[in-house]
């Protein structure tokens, strides 16, 4: 029996190592990020940015609100067009007139009565106080039909500074829909990224404790022929369980990360293929990069852009000191306007200039207010550069240190490979218990976790520099879809005069 025994604790260590070469084997296939291409359909991570890109509610909201803002500038316009109204009236009017007269005058005011009375059938008069009092009463509809047009010809310039503000609004809002389109194709990237990390992660999980659940069985099996102690069983017990923990923190990462891919992207995910880095499409100088973000990040553009604004808001608010002058012109036809006048045509052509003297302070404050607000907008701008500047650098720091980062990894998961197949060879000539080889396994394990998070890490940060330095858009990114173009939308409703329907039909 004693011959035996030794021949037993080799067969359950060569068993065990069998079982971790096929789980380590499976599980390779998996975190490997560059691994080989599978046969079915693969969601790439062009693919995820590119739906991100045509479905994400954010982003199709902020497309909207550059819609909205692009409505700014045929409004400004209008004050350089005329202001027409036509006016159409109509009614029924009862009029009295009392008047006092001399005698002779009253029979002929009577008279006068009764012939208009016999022709329009609407007017009646009586005599009243020994002939000294005539009244003349009646009903009769009036009704107009009038046009008027209104014309501003100077107002201090406000008009052209207000288009032109627009026209600054309308490039801040497509500034800060890049920043938007950014946002969101770097989010889609790091969800992309945390889904196939939290993927590769559970798998490896998954091995590890079938390969903890096999080293207990064959730990109980040796305990009960005495091979091993109870001390043996319970270091079993408590790798497995630690082991499950694992499993389940992962499992929870596993599921969140599909929420998260499902908000971001807009569908369920599907089989991930692996994913390369794009640091290649950023500058290769730190310096570059901090220069590139300080001048093209849409962040400090927007801001460039909302210098503008109030600089032309400051020349508005000075525009309302200035004399006003406007034309109008007016056409009136009325019918019945009296029982006597049954129908008046007029005309007019006016011109007007007001200026304005004394308003109670308001626009001097106006003006005062609005170079506070552009000296604000300045300090915004530095502001929003030296942000800018701070992020350039940082994810730089964060792409050199997740290169280092997969360097060391890498050399981590060779040597635990090396140490493991020692300690599996030794193992079965008795110089190793299995506890040492499964040590040497969880060892290969996190250094294969550690890879994956380097790995992702790597990606994550590449598109993170890209986005710090203004230059993640599809067109950079060569994505397979057709671009969203702002301008598109601006040009169709620029100059429209009239029309309540959008482009698009709504």
């Amino acid at each position: 029996m004693g011959a035996l025994e030794p021949q037993t604790a080799s067969g359950s260590t060569r068993t065990l190592a069998a079982t971790l070469r096929v789980r380590l084997v499976a599980t390779g296939l998996v975190i490997a990020l560059a691994g080989a291409a599978v046969t079915a359909r693969a969601d790439t991570l062009e693919w995820a940015l590119a739906t991100a890109y045509q479905t994400n509610p954010q982003l199709n909201s902020q497309r909207a609100i550059t819609r909205a803002i692009d409505e700014n500038v045929p409004q400004a316009l209008s004050g350089y067009r005329p202001s027409v109204s036509a006016t159409v009236t109509a009614g029924r009017q009862y009029q009295r007139t009392e008047t006092e007269v001399a005698g002779s005058t009253v029979a002929s005011a009577i008279a006068g009565s009764r012939a208009t009375g016999a022709t329009g059938g609407a007017a009646s008069s009586a005599r009243t106080i020994g002939g000294l009092r005539s009244i003349t009463q009646g009903t009769f509809d009036p009704h107009s039909v009038g046009i008027t047009g209104t014309q501003t010809l100077f107002n201090g310039f406000q008009t052209g500074n207000r288009v032109r503000q627009a026209e600054h609004q309308v490039s801040a809002a497509r500034e800060t829909l890049r920043l938007i389109e950014q946002n969101v194709l770097l989010n889609a990237a790091t969800a992309y990224m945390n889904l196939l990390r939290d993927t590769a992660i559970l798998e490896l999980q998954r091995s590890n404790v079938a390969v903890l659940v096999e080293q207990l069985r064959q730990t109980r099996d040796r305990f009960s022929v005495g091979e091993v102690t109870r001390t043996d069983v319970a270091q079993a017990e408590s790798r497995l369980a630690a082991g499950r923990s694992q499993l389940a923190t992962a499992e929870a990462n596993f599921t969140n990360s599909r929420a998260v891919y499902r908000q971001v992207i807009g569908v369920e995910p599907g089989k991930l293929a692996a994913a390369s880095p794009v640091d290649r499409l950023s500058p290769s100088v730190l310096p570059a990069a901090v220069a590139a973000g300080r001048a093209a990040n849409p962040n400090v553009t927007a801001a460039m852009f909302g210098i503008d604004v109030q600089a032309l808001q400051i020349k508005i608010n000075e525009g309302a000191l200035y004399p006003v002058l406007t034309v109008s012109a007016n056409a009136q036809q009325n019918w019945d306007v009296s029982t006597v006048v049954k129908q008046q045509t007029s005309a007019s052509l006016i011109g007007q200039l007001t200026v304005p003297i004394y308003r109670g302070g308001l626009f001097y404050s106006a003006v005062r207010q609005s170079k506070e607000t552009l000296t604000q907008r300045r300090f915004d701008l530095e502001t929003a550069r030296d942000q800018v500047q701070a992020s350039v650098v940082q994810a730089w720091g964060n792409l050199d240190a997740a290169k280092a980062q997969i360097a060391a990894t890498q050399a981590q998961v060779s040597a635990a490979e090396i140490a493991l197949n020692g300690v599996r060879e030794e193992a079965r000539v008795g110089q190793r218990t299995t506890l040492d080889v499964l040590n040497a396994q969880q060892e290969l394990v996190n250094a294969r976790v550690a890879l994956v998070t380097a790995q992702r890490d790597r990606v994550v940060a590449s598109y993170g520099l890209l986005s710090s330095v203004g230059r993640l858009s599809p067109i950079v990114l060569g994505l397979p879809i057709s671009v969203y173009e702002p301008m598109v939308h601006y040009q169709q409703v620029r100059d429209v005069w009239a029309g309540v329907r959008t482009p698009d039909g709504k």
